[in-house]
């Protein structure tokens, strides 16, 4: 393992690609065995999305939320959906308080810079909806009153599978919002066994030491829109659209804006590499978990056959 320099944040005047091999460093104490799913969060982060992890419980995926929120030094919160949760719960309500005699508004947990949605398909549909215009818009408006969120604003959604009692299928309008979607799956045996022996997780997480704030982190953001992509890079992208829309495999093709999620992603992902351009390899690197939860199949597959459905799809795309 390298050495885990310390780096002086107070001036934020910290080299990114220091802070992000700092981070990297650090998070192998916790994310074990998990260095892509790191780096596809930490993308979706500095592309200005968000990122719904669909898998069964108990493989790590609040311990990941947990350690980037750590680490990148930003405000976290969590909320357990349950089939009763109310939106009100999640954004805040006005309530009267009679010394000043004025309805005063109470905040929700959805105002921090990374927010935990724990099993979000446990939550009504109606509940669900309350968080919409937060990811899509960065603000909450209760009783005709618009609120801006913190910046950055990650929300993190976890979601079990459908196969399991009391969960409500996420709407297409929803899964829109989430910029990136994958799995954690077990870990490998060597990772298990490292588990197993070493300290609890929350332990570990309270000594991580944040490499960054929340004014690096929204400069990070800028620079990576400004992540340069050619227009070879740009027809790459419309060929794998218009695949989709063609291809007999799925009931409808990929949208413009699911276009955008990719470019977005893929800059982030040039980012991580250290590079200010894009090349093929970003977009085929980032490609399957932006359209895997935007692609529906024809027939029923497993997730894994699924996955492969839309890996082949790069397979059919000439590359620039």
């Amino acid at each position: 393992m390298q050495d885990k320099t310390q780096i002086n944040i107070s001036d934020n005047l910290a080299i990114p690609e220091q802070v992000i091999q700092n981070l990297f460093d650090q998070a192998s104490d916790t994310v074990l065995d998990m260095e892509q799913q790191l780096s596809l969060a930490l993308a979706s982060l500095l592309a200005k999305g968000h990122l719904l992890i669909e898998d069964l419980p108990g493989v790590g995926k609040t311990t990941l939320a947990r350690t980037l929120a750590r680490l990148l030094g930003l405000e976290f919160q969590r909320i357990q959906c349950t089939s009763d949760l109310l939106p009100g719960d999640i954004l805040g309500a006005s309530v009267f308080e009679q010394n000043s005699e004025l309805f005063r508004f109470h905040p929700g947990p959805i105002f921090s810079q990374v927010l935990l949605v724990d099993e979000i398909n446990r939550a009504t549909p109606k509940t669900q909806s309350g968080l919409l215009e937060a990811m899509a818009e960065g603000q909450v408006t209760i009783d005709r009153q618009t609120h801006p969120l913190p910046a950055p604003f990650f929300v993190i959604a976890t979601q079990n599978t459908l196969e399991q009692a009391g969960t409500y299928p996420l709407p297409d309008s929803e899964l829109d919002r989430f910029l990136t979607c994958f799995s954690l799956g077990h870990p490998s045996r060597e990772a298990e066994k490292q588990l197993l022996q070493g300290r609890e997780r929350e332990e570990i997480i309270r000594e991580l030491t944040p490499v960054s704030d929340a004014s690096q982190i929204i400069r990070m953001q800028q620079r990576v829109a400004g992540i340069h992509a050619s227009n070879s890079i740009i027809e790459y992208v419309q060929d794998i659209l218009q695949e989709t829309r063609s291809n007999m495999n799925f009931r409808s093709g990929l949208s413009p804006r699911a276009g955008l999620a990719l470019l977005k992603t893929s800059r982030s992902w040039a980012f991580l590499q250290g590079r200010d351009y894009l090349i093929p390899e970003d977009v085929q690197a980032t490609m399957p978990y932006i359209v895997r939860h935007r692609l529906t199949l024809k027939d029923t597959l497993s997730p894994a056959e699924h996955f492969d459905k839309i890996k082949h799809i790069l397979e059919q795309v000439p590359i620039p």
